[in-house]
């Protein structure tokens, strides 16, 4: 029976390393993600807390990134900066925060 929750969300707030080409970037990010049964991906994704330098950066383009927090690193894409420059990032697999969901 279901609880009425559509997945088990799993995430991680808090300080990040952003790796983009040669530059590394001090953020502050939120990720959630669940494990998608139908594809058998772990899809994983958040906002990344305003921040000028990326702002620069980023200049608006999707770009592909590396995300590291004190649990992990994975790649990651970032895209669709809101109005608040708070730019999207999603990744697919491996997440870079402690999870049950995915193993070794």
């Amino acid at each position: 029976m279901s609880d009425g929750h559509e997945h088990d969300e799993e995430g991680y707030t808090g300080p990040a390393t952003l790796l983009i080409d040669d530059k590394e970037l001090a953020v502050e990010l939120e990720l959630r993600g669940y494990f998608q049964p139908i594809d058998g991906y772990y899809r994983w994704y958040g906002r990344i807390k305003q921040n000028q330098d990326l702002t620069e950066l980023a200049s608006g383009k999707k770009i592909k990134a590396t995300v590291r927090t004190p649990h992990g690193e994975a790649v990651a894409e970032l895209s669709d900066p809101d109005p608040w420059n708070r730019y999207r990032v999603m990744g697919t697999s491996r997440p870079p925060f402690a999870t049950d969901l995915v193993s070794g």
